[in-house]
């Protein structure tokens, strides 16, 4: 999948990925889409709660080896 920008929060922990991957999507338009890669597990939880509360649109997320990508599209 594609991504406009990719955000690397590898390493960082909660609450850090979802703060980045914030303020990185706030720069982006409408329609576009961020990937963030993380190695927080709580990350995947975290993700899904977020785009539920922005109504952003987590549209994949895959995890290879502790590695996790999520790809949001910005509504």
């Amino acid at each position: 999948m594609q991504a406009d920008l990719v955000v690397d929060t590898k390493g960082m922990a909660c609450p850090m990925p979802i703060v980045k991957a914030k303020k990185a999507l706030d720069g982006l338009q409408p329609g576009q889409v961020m990937e963030v890669i993380s190695t927080d597990k709580g990350s995947v939880n975290d993700f899904q709660a977020w785009v539920k509360q922005t109504k952003h649109e987590l549209m994949k997320h895959e995890e290879d080896h502790g590695v996790y990508k999520f790809f949001v599209k910005k509504i």
